[in-house]
């Protein structure tokens, strides 16, 4: 999990006004979150809007991704679901040349047991080639990995590297940091809580913010992970309406907004997910000319 300390950013795909990839776009935000510091990009996950691409479109996503990257940064890959052996079979089909890590989110809809849970990723890390790192997001999948399943996979499946953790609760995420194995990594997966995760242990975060603004999110986590809390609090509250922006009409229709508001990409998303409303927009635009005029 060396590689995957610091600040690593869930990308978005970009639209075109047809709904087909902008993969232009999509170059410009891998460039301009590389020149940015970040450590490491995360492709095809809930910000990358992965559940309505086909399977040829993901890996067209990927395949451009580590072109562009060319290798400046290592590369995770999401790749989960409801469905165990359906996940399977997207990893045994995919060419995973060039990718580091597979980034797998709990089981949704399903509403699985723990015991469930575990098989599902002692399952998944059986059969993939590389790192897995879970994901832990009860309020989008309606179920939670808990801390003694979390670090029963960790203690018994060499496979699993990781987690990402965006439950919210503090106490659980202490409780798997301080029970880990040595080499298991414990990343913020809510930009809210970066700052808090890293002081009691953490190694960093997958940003949804880093989009638009890697730089701050970047000098965020290393001034964090050195111990410099003051400075790391001062970005922190810097943005923490912009971060509040983000999600309160759900993500990606946040980041979208401003990176529209920065040309980086076009505000266009897939249904079910349309843009943020114009008031939120009004919002955004402000907010982001505060930022960038301070």
């Amino acid at each position: 999990m060396k590689k995957f300390k610091g600040t690593g950013v869930a990308i978005v795909t970009p639209f075109k006004n047809d709904s087909s990839i902008d993969f232009s776009a999509l170059g410009r935000v891998i460039n301009h979150v590389i020149k940015g510091g970040v450590n490491y990009i995360v492709a095809l996950g809930t910000t990358g809007e992965s559940v309505t691409l086909t399977k040829d479109e993901k890996q067209a996503v990927i395949s451009y991704v580590i072109e562009t990257v060319d290798g400046r940064v290592p590369i995770i890959a999401g790749i989960g679901g409801n469905n165990t052996q359906e996940v399977i079979n997207s990893i045994r089909q995919s060419d995973l040349t060039g990718i580091d890590a597979l980034l797998s989110v709990a089981p949704y809809y399903n509403k699985p047991t723990q015991r469930g849970i575990f098989q599902h990723f002692k399952s998944i890390a059986t059969w993939s080639p590389i790192p897995v790192i879970m994901y832990n997001v009860p309020g989008r999948t309606g179920c939670n990995i808990s801390a003694d399943t979390c670090l029963e996979l960790a203690r018994s499946c060499e496979n699993i590297a990781g987690l990402k953790e965006a439950s919210g609760d503090l106490g659980q995420i202490m409780k798997i940091i301080k029970g880990k194995p040595e080499n298991f990594g414990v990343i913020s997966g809510d930009d809210l809580l970066t700052l808090p995760i890293v002081a009691v242990g953490g190694i960093g975060v997958i940003s949804v913010l880093g989009n638009a603004f890697p730089q701050a999110c970047s000098e965020l986590v290393n001034h964090a992970l050195k111990g410099n809390f003051k400075l790391a609090r001062e970005i922190q509250f810097r943005y923490l309406e912009m971060i509040e922006l983000l999600f309160i009409e759900g993500n990606p229709a946040g980041i979208k907004a401003m990176l529209s508001v920065t040309d980086i990409c076009q505000n266009y998303l897939r249904l079910p997910l349309v843009s943020v409303s114009r008031p939120t927009m009004t919002r955004i635009q402000k907010a982001v000319e505060e930022i960038t005029n301070t």
